[in-house]
């Protein structure tokens, strides 16, 4: 214990004299959890739509009129000319073009039905996606008032109707920051926590203490000890501030308990500071260190569910995502800020994360080689 003690006291002293590492504790979160959930938004606003209206009559005004005033779409051109609509989209000034034919009007009342065309800027596949969409779904609901005004219903109406009645349950309103913020958080644990952790080792290769380390009595587990547990304390002060954030800015308190979180983060920080001090045994430079890291950050990113849902995604994927720490940590975060999970509820997850955190670490033990 003794041992572990002077290696702590020598890696924290190491720690404060670089303000670089301070920075990064104190600044990183700011940044991301006040900037990030604001631009990391799901919804597509601001579609700027050309309308190509041959009709121009007083239903198709009321149609135009109700896309507009929904918020999501910005009337970016208006002509009766297709021809005009589709140099918009090519000179990029328009994402959709609606197109009312002639006659509109009359076929909707005489006929009963009407045809509209839309065509789609899919070079962004999502804003085509979405914002198809959002007008299917705007003209879907125009449609149903003018059918309401139009029908008049008997006492007993002979068609069958289903009132559908929907709950969202865990996140009511629906605000995506109460969904984005907990991951965020938890990327910010992972680019902290193994990016220090992967250049710790091989940093003291280039300044040349290594050397003095091996020649001395201390055991191999009693050095990785004494590299991890400091940056595993600044990991949970990272965390503290993210929470503190998360509630100041963002009025988020999570259902769950507390201790959950810590108790979850304690063993994944474990696990990734193990990860990262494997890298930094097997690197020979800062340089490699880091440029390993990043790759291997890269893929536990966007592969850890937070911008794409693991159930969309195809099975060789889902495969990778069972061995990505990130994926259960994401996945703990939401379950207790949202859904107020206790241990018992993550039992599973807290269990392969203890393994991760094993492995890696047993590893980085046998990985690191004495020489004298």
């Amino acid at each position: 214990m003794r041992t572990i003690k002077f290696i702590l006291q020598k890696e924290f002293r190491q720690i404060f004299r670089d303000a670089s590492i301070l920075r990064m504790i104190l600044i990183m979160p700011i940044i991301q959890l006040v900037v990030l959930p604001w631009a990391a938004d799901y919804e597509i606003k601001n579609i700027k739509l050309a309308v190509v209206d041959q009709d121009r009559s007083e239903y198709s005004r009321q149609l135009i009129n109700k896309i507009t005033a929904s918020g999501y779409f910005n009337l970016a051109h208006y002509s009766s000319s297709y021809n005009e609509a589709l140099h918009q989209i090519e000179s990029d000034k328009a994402d959709l073009i609606l197109q009312i034919p002639i006659q509109f009007e009359k076929e909707l009342v005489k006929e009963n039905e009407a045809t509209l065309f839309m065509a789609m800027n899919a070079i962004n596949g999502v804003k085509a996606s979405l914002g198809g969409t959002y007008l299917r779904t705007i003209i879907q609901n125009y449609n149903k008032n003018v059918r309401t005004e139009w029908i008049q219903f008997p006492r007993f109406n002979p068609e069958t109707q289903i009132e559908i009645v929907s709950s969202s349950w865990y996140n009511p309103l629906m605000n995506y920051k109460y969904f984005m913020v907990p991951g965020i958080l938890v990327i910010l644990l992972t680019l902290i926590g193994m990016n220090l952790a992967s250049i710790n080792i091989v940093k003291e290769k280039e300044i040349g203490t290594i050397e003095q380390i091996n020649v001395t009595p201390i055991k191999k587990y009693h050095f990785i000890i004494g590299k991890l547990i400091p940056f595993w304390v600044m990991g949970l002060v990272v965390l503290t501030i993210g929470i503190i954030i998360s509630r100041v800015f963002y009025g988020i308190i999570p259902l769950g308990s507390f201790v959950t979180i810590y108790v979850f983060a304690a063993v994944y920080l474990l696990a990734l500071l193990g990860l990262g001090l494997l890298i930094s045994t097997y690197s020979v430079n800062q340089q490699q260190a880091m440029l390993l890291s990043f790759f291997i950050m890269m893929i536990f990113i966007l592969l850890g569910g937070l911008y794409t849902s693991i159930d969309s995604m195809p099975e060789w994927a889902k495969w990778i995502t069972r061995f990505n720490p990130v994926t259960y940590f994401i996945e703990v975060m939401r379950m207790v800020v949202l859904k107020g999970s206790s241990l018992i509820d993550i039992k599973y997850h807290l269990l392969k994360m203890v393994a991760f955190a094993v492995v890696f670490n047993s590893w980085a033990i046998f990985s690191y080689k004495k020489r004298s």
